[in-house]
């Protein structure tokens, strides 16, 4: 199948029981057995969902993976990832990654003796002179959040496998439509997919894709020694969202493109990052490993002035200020005081974080109503 018709009908088949179109939802924690064991697949829900197992199967196709992991977030989702992990363990890190993501890394596990080593990953090259023999995982973010930095995933998987390494890639701002980093080398992909797959900001939820079925083995039995799961319901929701995921991407992509290059003309911004501008330092690789530069876009005002960045935010109309991203409404959001308020100030500021840079997260509306709202709030 093209990726078009997988999002529709990818790992998905009518319901055995009626045939019903849509995989129903199965709000039940319990299964009847005819006798102990005999059961039809499903014993808890913990472990097994019918409507979960659908998405988890949507998931794998998307990816062109062959097992998927539907946790009841993204952060539950990388919290997986590192429980494959023990006390001196080494990972490799993006420097510019999601708050969340560094405190997770930071505040919980480099408690339980595993060392993080944060860096740099436009030339993917600079991994390699971090790895010992206690490396085990080189996580990458791509694009980055949320200065839309581009990493090399295939370099950075050569850089894994020679040194046996576990490379994993979180893929939530491009979305299987733009990249499919399995393709590329990677061992696990991870999704936040509360924001594009489901894509109305309606559910929280996480995902993993891998290909191995060892590595697969090892993280189900987290997912269910653990228990993050997702509900029925979310799923339900994740599988509805995931249908319509190609042609809100191409939309996102249109409407992302318009703002940037609008908020790149204009004489208060200073600076527009956009990995669709040819200025950008991995332009080329993201042409290369992507269908299109997605719907993220993110800017800083002339004089990094803290309450002129807080002041376009309040006024804008249209797109909304909030948390989150990848729903069909555009969101806007001020990084230093909100998705990455975890990261010290002079930790983000290094990475380009800086007090006046905003985050867009461009919705599926009317671009030129996106534009003049941006108009009115720059004043």
């Amino acid at each position: 199948m093209k990726f078009n018709t997988k999002t529709i009908h990818g790992g998905q088949k009518p319901d055995p029981a009626y045939g019903a179109v849509m995989p129903p939802i199965y709000q039940t924690s319990t299964y009847a057995q005819s006798t102990p064991g005999g059961h039809k697949g499903f014993e808890y829900s913990r472990s097994h969902n019918p409507t979960r197992q659908a998405l988890e199967n949507a998931f794998a196709s998307l990816e062109n993976g062959d097992f998927g992991l539907a946790f009841g977030s993204g952060l539950a989702a990388i919290d997986a990832v590192m429980k494959l992990l023990k006390p001196g363990d080494e990972v490799i890190s993006t420097n510019d990654l999601y708050g969340g993501t560094y405190r997770l890394f930071t505040k919980i596990f480099e408690g339980f003796g595993i060392k993080f080593h944060f860096v740099g990953m436009d030339n993917a090259a600079n991994i390699e002179k971090y790895i010992n023999t206690n490396t085990k995982l080189i996580w990458v973010e791509t694009p980055t959040n949320p200065m839309l930095n581009i990493i090399d995933i295939a370099a950075a998987s050569k850089i894994a496998k020679k040194h046996n390494v576990l490379l994993a890639v979180d893929n939530t701002f491009a979305t299987p439509y733009l990249q499919q980093p399995l393709d590329l080398g990677a061992d696990i992909v991870m999704h936040s997919a509360t924001k594009y797959l489901g894509g109305h900001s309606d559910l929280v939820m996480g995902a993993l894709i891998v290909k191995d079925h060892d590595l697969a083995k090892k993280l189900y039995f987290i997912q269910n020694a653990s228990g993050a799961i997702c509900g029925p319901q979310d799923a339900f929701l994740a599988l509805r969202g995931i249908k319509t995921l190609h042609v809100r991407m191409q939309r996102h992509c249109e409407n992302g493109k318009a703002v940037a290059e609008f908020l790149k003309s204009h004489p208060k911004i200073e600076t527009v990052y956009w990995p669709g501008f040819d200025t950008h330092p991995n332009y080329t690789i993201a042409k290369q490993q992507m269908k299109d530069f997605g719907g993220m876009v993110s800017f800083v005002t002339k004089g990094n002035n803290y309450d002129q960045a807080i002041k376009c935010v309040e006024n804008l109309k249209v797109f909304t200020l909030a948390e989150s991203l990848g729903g069909v409404e555009s969101l806007c959001g001020h990084p230093a005081s909100m998705t990455h308020a975890s990261i010290p100030k002079v930790e983000r500021e290094k990475i380009g974080v800086v007090d006046s840079m905003i985050r867009l997260s461009v919705g599926i509306e009317d671009a030129e109503d996106l534009i003049n709202d941006l108009q009115q709030a720059l004043g």
